[in-house]
């Protein structure tokens, strides 16, 4: 009995986990810089944000706007948001994936040369 017990939580445990944490998304950062550079750049060079100054792409921005996750940069830049426009008509699943590896990795260094 004791054991079946063990084993239904422990399956209860993964199954609750797999709901709450995230996928993870394997962008990759290097092949995000490119695209970065030809479709965001114009209004997030450096990590700015020359329509709404105060969102930036910046770590702390991006932690306080709850934008510091892969998944809510591919929303984002997939469905566009006030001002930005959506992009999933001009690029496909894994350029947005590598811009959001891209935008993470440049946060977590100061956006920094």
């Amino acid at each position: 009995m004791l054991k079946k017990f063990f084993a239904v939580t422990i399956a209860l445990f993964s199954a609750l986990l797999l709901l709450v944490i995230p996928p993870a998304y394997a962008g990759d950062a290097d092949a995000g810089k490119t695209v970065f550079a030809a479709n965001c750049a114009a209004c997030h060079m450096g990590g700015r944000n020359a329509v709404n100054p105060q969102k930036t792409l910046q770590k702390d921005d991006l932690v306080q706007y709850g934008m510091y996750d892969a998944t809510a940069i591919i929303t984002q830049v997939t469905n566009g948001k006030g001002a930005m426009p959506a992009f999933s008509t001009k690029l496909d699943a894994t350029q947005i994936e590598n811009v959001a590896a891209y935008v993470l990795s440049k946060a977590d260094d100061g956006w920094a040369k």
